[in-house]
């Protein structure tokens, strides 16, 4: 199976399905038969004590790829766990979401805030804004954990969510297996195995994209499991036991606090007659079970005076997390058998840390860029945590076009003369080589690619704007043409014809006023022939009338309707170009807006009288590509205020800077029609 499909919700899949609700089985391999009277009545009894706490998320999430921070939409479940609102649902669903809001079951709306994430469990614990509600409230309804270890095979459970980010719905099954691992720990999530220490209940309860987050209901009404993976047609819940540790965590630090000794392990030797412990696959080097002086080979049977049983993958989990959750900096004792003799060893656990640090886009560079844990220093073996990370480059970028090219997985150590110690370093001395400055700057970079120490040179700072210097106007015929070639002159019986046939007349010209119309076939200007019979001749008619003064006449052959007739015309200056427009870059909004070119309102059809912001890029996956912003939108307000141009504009998205407003309204024009578009921008990382 793909692990790309092993989640059971983190975004918007929305295929729409047949759920069957609380009155009949899951689906996928759950009981189709009518639930018993007895059962039905303890079903019912189960939804009215959970359903009210179900809640759909939804989230504007940020990823990072091509050298950019990119927002994401994405949707999932959860669970309001307190009166006081905070909610439990899944890491991968809202461990980095910029804003995030959740409707309850009575499908009301609040807003809520990311109090605490952890990849390990994937699991997060949200907390609601009562007063971003319509009609706040006090309190909110929430559902109890009850106790994972007392679920069995073939129990009833219910599974609540949102499948599709559709509407809370409950599907039923039985549980298949209460102590599910998958090969190597399953996915990796921002460097974690989440495996490692979660045994999955699995269970036949229909779920789809959506369900992440929501709880696995026993009919006690009591959440056993927070939903989490699809696999084999089984959904995987995350144990309640496993979850109440977290979420308390969470919700009194903000995180996991976890502890290390540095012991890898793995399920005794099948060739093993021991009925106990669990074999030491290797230590690591400069972590505590290595300096207590444990060895790969050792056998534990004994840690922190509980006993070890590790024979299967099943019961690895359980181990894992008992040396996790020892208190950090505690000393326990280890007992071990070495070749067959009992041998004790006592160490101090130190902090874990994280696997992976956060992400950061870092436009001056074209990149992204991120701390090294410990963890990731000692997977590239390394002495120490210093420099910076590279992950992900910005095709074309400062870092893309360097040579030697920077590289993700590369790791910048130093900057000019500057030694870089961390992201805040690197930030740092970034301010100060772009500082008033409105072009790159050659900067020299050392960095470690593997075992090397590598030298570049990294244009730093603002892309160089493209040339956009006035060219000389010169004179214009205000009409597009095409070259009539051969092949049309022999299909129109005009063989050995030359010139150019008029295909559009722009309104109001001087080329409309002279009489010229759609179809006429141009063959000479003051009796010159135009010699031009194939497409690449394209540029032999604009040449000849460049040649001539702006606002002189030129006199011009024209065929219509098989008569020859003679137009004088007034040739006038050529417009300003696309290329030449004024224009503005929002790096909040991430778009790009020019002013209306002449051309625009000609192949357009706009009135001279129309006024706006021609939109002429927007970002994928930034800001106002969310809202629903696209490329040739004409942008006639921003937040309420007219945007007659590009000058209106930048003063307008200086004065949204300052006062921040939730949320930004854009009307634009598309096409014949008029849109109302909403952006709610997280304004904590905008200048």
């Amino acid at each position: 199976m793909r692990r790309q499909s092993l989640w059971a919700g983190a975004g918007l899949a929305l295929a729409v399905s047949v759920l069957a609700g609380c009155n009949g089985g899951g689906g996928g391999g759950g009981s189709s038969q009518a639930v018993a009277s007895a059962d039905r009545a303890r079903v019912d009894a189960a939804v009215k004590r959970v359903f009210p706490a179900l809640v759909r998320i939804y989230v504007v999430r940020e990823q990072h790829a091509a050298g950019r921070e990119q927002k994401v939409l994405a949707a999932g479940s959860g669970a309001i766990i307190s009166a006081d609102g905070y909610a439990i649902t899944n890491h991968h669903v809202v461990g980095k979401a910029r804003y995030i809001r959740v409707t309850l079951s009575d499908r009301e709306e609040v807003e809520a805030d990311l109090v605490g994430t952890d990849a390990l469990s994937d699991l997060a614990i949200i907390k609601l804004k009562p007063e971003t509600m319509r009609k706040p409230v006090k309190t909110f309804a929430c559902a109890a954990f009850g106790d994972s270890d007392r679920v069995r095979v073939g129990d009833v459970v219910l599974a609540m969510g949102s499948p599709g980010a559709i509407s809370q719905s409950v599907t039923r099954g039985v549980v298949a297996n209460n102590r599910l691992i998958l090969p190597g720990g399953g996915n990796r999530l921002d460097g974690e195995r989440v495996g490692s220490i979660v045994r999955w209940i699995a269970h036949d309860a229909q779920i789809f994209h959506g369900n992440s987050g929501g709880p696995l209901v026993s009919l006690d009404g009591e959440i056993i499991g927070i939903n989490e993976i699809g696999v084999v047609r089984l959904g995987g819940a995350i144990p309640s036991n496993l979850a109440k540790y977290v979420a308390g965590q969470l919700i009194k630090h903000g995180r996991v606090p976890r502890s290390t000794a540095g012991l890898e392990v793995r399920p005794l030797l099948r060739s093993s007659r021991l009925g106990e412990g669990v074999l030491v696959n290797g230590v690591v080097k400069g972590l505590p079970a290595e300096e207590a002086g444990l060895k790969p080979g050792d056998i534990v049977t004994s840690y922190d005076g509980k006993p070890v049983v590790v024979r299967w993958g099943e019961e690895l989990p359980a181990f894992t997390r008992m040396v996790l959750e020892t208190p950090v900096g505690k000393t326990v004792e280890v007992v071990a058998l070495r070749d067959g003799e009992k041998r004790t060893f006592r160490l101090t656990t130190t902090e874990r840390g994280k696997a992976r640090a956060k992400d950061t886009a870092v436009r001056a560079w074209g990149a992204t860029f991120r701390d090294l844990t410990a963890i990731g220093a000692r997977e590239r073996k390394r002495k120490d945590t210093e420099g910076v990370l590279v992950g992900s480059i910005r095709p074309g970028g400062p870092c893309g076009q360097a040579k030697p090219q920077i590289r993700p997985g590369d790791i910048i150590v130093k900057v000019g003369d500057r030694k870089i110690k961390d992201l805040a370093a690197l930030t740092g001395v970034t301010r100060k080589i772009t500082a008033g400055k409105k072009s790159p700057v050659t900067t020299v970079v050392a960095f470690e690619r593997g075992t090397q120490r590598l030298l570049t040179a990294v244009k730093v700072g603002p892309p160089e704007e493209a040339n956009r210097a006035p060219e000389v106007r010169k004179a214009w015929f205000p009409a597009q043409v095409q070259v009539f070639t051969r092949n049309l002159a022999r299909a129109m019986k005009l063989k050995g014809r030359k010139g150019v046939l008029v295909t559009q007349i722009y309104p109001g010209s001087t080329a409309e006023k002279a009489g010229f119309k759609l179809g006429d076939i141009i063959t000479h200007v003051d009796n010159q022939p135009i010699d031009a019979s194939q497409p690449e001749d394209a540029s032999v008619f604009p040449a000849m009338i460049r040649r001539y003064k702006i606002g002189s006449k030129a006199e011009m052959t024209v065929l219509r309707d098989g008569k020859r007739t003679k137009i004088a015309v007034e040739l006038i200056r050529a417009p300003v170009p696309v290329r030449e427009m004024q224009r503005y870059k929002d790096e909040a909004f991430e778009f790009t807006g020019r002013n209306v070119a002449y051309m625009d309102r000609a192949t357009r059809k706009w009135s001279k009288k129309q006024k706006g912001v021609y939109v002429a890029a927007v970002e994928p996956a930034g800001w106002a590509a969310l809202a629903g912003l696209r490329g040739g939108d004409l942008l006639l307000t921003v937040h309420g205020k007219q945007v007659d141009d590009v000058d209106r504009l930048e003063k307008v998205m200086k004065t949204l800077r300052r006062s921040k407003p939730r949320r930004v309204v854009l009307f634009v024009r598309r096409g014949i029609h008029t849109h109302f578009l909403e952006l709610e921008p997280d304004w904590t990382k905008v200048k």
